[in-house]
């Protein structure tokens, strides 16, 4: 196997995990969606609707991986969990990890829609951070998972908030593959910010899977459901 078919294999295997954890727990884990890569004509066909080129490994997780992924689970209530949720996790009641190639047009439609309506002013500190910005993930509350295109052809993913977030601009990874590497070694909670901020210690620190709260969440989750592994 190589390296690559690794990378993908390693995203399914936490994935998959989490939601065989979660169910025995007595949560909610919606089936895994895993569709095939997309055609390099249907990519190049997104970058012109889009006007640019898809970063660099979100490209290649489209070509390579899958063009659609949909991942999603929630937590039982709380008095329904054999061993208390740890108080720095309270926040955290759900994952929800998913990207659809063919859905990227429509979703920064939309967040351009966001920026010219409420974030139109690039010299103002919290509209800037929505400028030159590709969202690959809408989180449902008008905030989005995106692309920062100012910092070159394999840029970071950041945090867009549109209500004054903790997370607003806060780095989530270095690029798309990092980016996925880290959240999925957690689970994929959120995409809220404040259900991964328990993992971020910095604006740019990104989704740290290594750092001692990872740990501690993924041996609470172990004990609840002798399951998931690091």
């Amino acid at each position: 196997m190589n390296q690559v078919n690794s990378r993908w294999n390693n995203w399914i295997n936490r994935w998959q995990n989490m939601l065989d954890a979660v169910t025995k727990m007595g949560g909610a884990a919606d089936d895994l969606i895993i569709e095939p890569p997309a055609t390099l004509q249907q990519v190049e066909e997104i970058e012109h609707g889009l006007g640019i080129h898809l970063p660099i490994s979100f490209r290649k997780t489209m070509l390579d991986f899958s063009a659609k992924i949909e991942f999603s689970w929630s937590l039982p209530e709380d008095d329904k969990l054999t061993i208390p949720l740890p108080s720095e996790f309270s926040g955290i009641f759900r994952g929800n990890c998913s990207w659809n190639l063919n859905n990227m047009i429509d979703i920064n439609r939309d967040k351009d829609e966001w920026v010219k309506a409420v974030f139109p002013n690039p010299d103002d500190p919290y509209d800037k951070v929505w400028h030159h910005k590709l969202a690959f993930h809408e989180v449902g509350n008008g905030d989005y998972l995106a692309f920062d295109l100012a910092n070159g052809p394999d840029c970071p993913v950041v945090y867009l908030s549109h209500d004054g977030g903790e997370g607003h601009g806060y780095i989530l990874g270095n690029n798309f593959i990092d980016f996925m590497e880290r959240w999925t070694r957690v689970g994929c909670p959120g995409a809220e910010d404040w259900q991964m901020l328990p993992f971020i210690s910095s604006p740019t620190s990104g989704i740290e899977s290594d750092g001692g709260n990872a740990f501690k969440w993924r041996e609470w989750l172990n004990q609840v459901s002798n399951n998931l592994t690091n």
